[in-house]
């Protein structure tokens, strides 16, 4: 009798009461469970949901082997062990938790001996997690990004107004500069012309100027030329003449040399 008493103190003081713990959907939730591993060396640790059974775990989710995780154990890559475990801390973490891991949790510490091992169980709650914050602050961010962008569009239709008149204005200036400096060539080419034009005049007007005299020159000195031709062959007339009549004692005819 005194054995058995012994025996359900020792199960009440290794079971702990049932811990409630509260989170909301999306969020993360770590469920504690420690052991002294200076006292006990390293010891395998199993997690799972329910209420656990004279040994092992029931829905089992995660184990270790006193020193690691034994990956084959874990369920879903939402379980972690994230506690130091070369110092006895197998604390289970939940990621990203929803409405369906609502319920009960247990871990399981294997401590060598008979009912020896060390228990813990948690209750956990889950409250979803209120929408109308959310709701109102993607309408506020759409409203915001709506407005930026209605801003945006305005400025750039502006900015682009701008640049059509700037380029507008522009395009003028440019073609009134080409047509002043059109303008400055062809007065320019039209004076080169006419002081050709007059260059060409002055020095035709030069020769006309010099032409009488050359001819005046040349007519006299055609006249006395004329003049001593004339002369000339008038003496040599009066010559053969006077042969012609001396020639009259011999009665012949002389030729003119």
């Amino acid at each position: 009798m005194m054995k058995l008493v012994l025996l359900l103190a020792l199960l009440t003081v290794s079971e702990c009461d049932d811990s409630t713990v509260s989170v909301r959907t999306g969020e993360d939730v770590t469920l504690s469970c420690k052991y002294d591993i200076n006292y006990y060396t390293p010891l395998s640790v199993c997690w799972g949901r329910g209420q656990l059974p004279n040994s092992g775990c029931n829905n089992q989710l995660i184990s270790t082997d006193g020193h690691k995780v034994k990956e084959e154990t874990r369920v879903s890559s939402r379980y972690k062990l994230l506690g130091q475990l070369d110092e006895g801390d197998v604390s289970l973490t939940i990621l990203n938790v929803s409405e369906t891991d609502a319920g009960q949790y247990g871990c399981r510490v294997e401590i060598p001996g008979l009912f020896n091992d060390d228990k813990h169980h948690f209750v956990l709650n889950v409250e979803t997690a209120p929408r109308t914050t959310t709701s109102r602050t993607q309408n506020e961010t759409s409203t915001e990004q709506t407005t930026a962008g209605y801003t945006a569009g305005q400025m750039s239709s502006t900015q682009l107004l701008l640049t059509s008149h700037t380029s507008n204005v522009e395009r003028k200036e440019s073609s009134g500069v080409s047509v002043v400096l059109l303008l400055v060539l062809f007065v320019l080419v039209a004076l080169v012309i006419a002081g050709v034009a007059l260059v060409i005049i002055a020095s035709r007007r030069k020769r006309l100027n010099k032409m009488p005299q050359q001819q005046v020159n040349s007519s006299v000195l055609f006249s006395s030329t004329a003049s001593t031709l004339h002369l000339q062959s008038g003496g040599l007339a009066v010559e053969n003449i006077y042969q012609i009549d001396g020639g009259g004692d011999g009665g012949e005819y002389e030729s003119c040399p």
